[in-house]
């Protein structure tokens, strides 16, 4: 076993006591960032779902067969790439028309941050509750670490969310998610999950 590995284990069992007792540590350090590079390809993606072959391409009404959000906080339109379990590419169309803009801000509608982390998640969630062994079950924020913002997401922007599962371990797992418009990058962060299952 590597010291790397040794090390990830070690992290991971801090944040799983952590849970257990209810004392969950959400870090966010904007400067000390490390920006993540997930290079996907979705040009040649069809409008199908290969569950033969784990692949992740769903509509809304797939979505919501296996996230249990819906509107208004449902915020993945489509999964255009992705592998069951490992990682999934989702798409959010920011129009005039959302509940925050009313007041986030009036008169400068900006797509709060804080969204752009939720949508990230969301689409991580489904890469992982696509997974025969968590279907029916949620997918429960437990930290975040490294957000960094880089640019201003508005109306009429399409936000390309980019979400990839580094490891799990029994019902908590960390993923790297990355948000960009027209290919430049507007939020990176890493995503800390527990998962609650059905019968919980």
């Amino acid at each position: 076993m590597t010291e790397e590995k040794l090390k990830n284990e070690e992290v991971i069992g801090e944040t799983t006591e952590n849970l257990t007792n209810g004392n969950t540590n959400v870090e966010t350090n904007a400067e000390t960032a490390v920006e993540t590079s997930v290079e996907l390809n979705t040009e040649t993606a069809e409008e199908t779902s290969d569950e033969n072959t784990g692949k992740l391409i769903l509509d809304t009404k797939a979505i919501m067969e296996i996230l249990p959000h819906r509107f208004p906080f449902l915020l993945v339109d489509r999964i255009v790439e992705g592998a069951v379990g490992e990682y999934a590419v989702g798409i959010k169309n920011v129009t005039i028309n959302e509940w925050f803009f009313q007041g986030h801000f009036p008169g400068e509608p900006i797509l709060p941050g804080v969204l752009i982390i939720e949508a990230l998640a969301q689409v991580g969630a489904v890469a992982m509750l696509s997974r025969e062994e968590y279907r029916g079950g949620i997918a429960l924020f437990a930290g975040i670490n490294k957000a960094r913002f880089n640019e201003i997401v508005r109306p009429g922007d399409t936000l390309r969310l980019e979400t990839r599962l580094l490891r799990m371990r029994g019902a908590i797992g960390i993923a790297e998610g990355r948000a960009t418009v027209n290919g430049k990058q507007v939020c990176s962060a890493e995503l800390w999950f527990g998962f609650k299952s059905p019968e919980d």
